[in-house]
């Protein structure tokens, strides 16, 4: 089957079906009154990722997609009938994104959930729908609203935890066939691979990652030489970039230090997040190197480069230094995938902290006499004068008198 990532469709939802101006007429019945039904839904456009494709070669000749429209209402209070959805079924990890804004709309990456795109109008009102105690017999109905239309991109990223990276016959073929069940093209002339292979790598028993190998690339991929950059998408969503060295170029012109910078130039230009990538050296073709050579030319190479990170010496045709470089590989894989909190279960949930209680600021004789009787209520016993709280002393001298006013008689 021809590998196609990338197709150009336009999808429609339906329409809504208009609604009825109806009435009801039957002998001996002068005044039926209003009996037109609603429209019905227009069909919507769904999208849904299904594990067992990958490739959008079925969007790449067939590109419209209309959903039916929706039943106009008829009379004797007939509803229309809803149109059915359809659904388009696509590989897993595929981006949708609108054809004039370039907005991802969509990111299909869990398979069997579905994706709204383009949603159905809704059915008109018939006049039976506006029939109220004040307006008895209704001559308005309304149309069908429209169904949504949209051109969009389909742009298919493989799910991959590892990626090839590396020159036109560097071994990244031979490698994925090693330790995985791949079976790639490979033959000794450039740009054997012409689309993606993706292989399983079991490490060990449910121990396993995802390996991608995409065409090579060469100086000017950015301008369009050999097959371009294009296959880079599928690289954006590993964790780990395996840069595959050629440690034993045919010709004496070749350079692989050279070639090693110039294709990370490319990555800059294509895509800066990519480039930032955690990425590994790996030597092949050792087994075509002298025993005697193979230190001193490893060395020179990572020497020249002026490389930091993890440097794995390997011959993928031979199966020599395989299983160092895969377990290495697992360990990062496992590290940097993030593992979902286990649901909490509320039977076993800690309580709540009990509130904290908020005390009156009373004065302390008052909280005295409060305490004293609520232990003689408590107690039914006299409380002890000696332990009894003190009470402030009224004040006990007597007031002063007023003074007395004589009346006298006048002479």
């Amino acid at each position: 089957m021809k590998f196609v990532d990338e197709a150009v469709i336009d999808i429609a939802a339906g329409n809504g079906g208009a609604g009825c101006m109806s009435f009801r007429r039957e002998k001996c019945i002068p005044f039926g009154g209003p009996n037109g039904g609603n429209g019905g839904k227009g069909g919507s456009v769904w999208f849904v990722a299904d594990r067992n494709l990958n490739t959008l070669i079925d969007y790449r000749y067939n590109r419209r997609h209309e959903a039916r429209n929706g039943e106009a209402g008829r009379g004797s209070d007939q509803f229309g009938a809803a149109a059915d959805d359809i659904v388009l079924r696509v590989p897993v990890g595929t981006m949708v994104k609108d054809f004039e804004t370039d907005q991802i709309l969509a990111e299909l990456i869990e398979p069997d959930v579905p994706v709204l795109l383009c949603k159905g109008g809704d059915g008109g009102f018939g006049n039976l729908h506006f029939k109220t105690s004040t307006n008895r017999a209704p001559r308005q109905k309304t149309p069908g609203w429209p169904g949504e239309q949209k051109k969009v991109r389909l742009e298919l990223r493989v799910l991959a935890d590892v990626g090839l990276l590396g020159m036109p016959n560097a071994g990244k073929s031979t490698l994925i066939t090693a330790i995985s069940n791949a079976r790639p093209k490979i033959a000794d002339y450039p740009f054997t691979t012409l689309h993606p292979n993706l292989g399983v790598v079991r490490v060990a028993p449910e121990k396993s990652f995802v390996v991608a190998d995409i065409p090579g690339l060469i100086e000017g991929a950015a301008e369009g030489a050999g097959l371009g950059h294009q296959f880079l998408r599928h690289l954006q969503r590993t964790r780990l970039l395996l840069h595959v060295i050629d440690a034993a170029p045919v010709s004496d012109a070749v350079d692989p230090v050279k070639e090693a910078k110039a294709l990370a130039k490319e990555l800059e230009k294509y895509d800066p997040e990519l480039a930032a990538k955690p990425r590994w050296l790996v030597l092949n073709k050792l087994d075509m190197v002298p025993a005697d050579e193979r230190a001193a030319r490893c060395k020179d190479i990572v020497k020249r480069l002026k490389w930091k990170g993890p440097v794995f010496e390997i011959s993928a045709l031979a199966r020599e230094g395989l299983q160092p470089m895969l377990h290495a590989i697992y360990e990062h894989v496992r590290a940097q995938v993030e593992q979902p909190a286990p649901p909490v279960d509320p039977r076993f949930e800690a309580p709540a902290a009990p509130a904290p209680v908020v005390e009156e600021t009373v004065r302390p004789v008052r909280a005295a006499r409060k305490v004293a009787k609520a232990t003689q209520a408590d107690n039914d016993e006299p409380v002890d004068p000696r332990f009894a709280p003190i009470e402030p002393e009224a004040d006990e001298s007597p007031a002063p008198a007023a003074p007395v006013r004589r009346r006298t008689r006048a002479a």
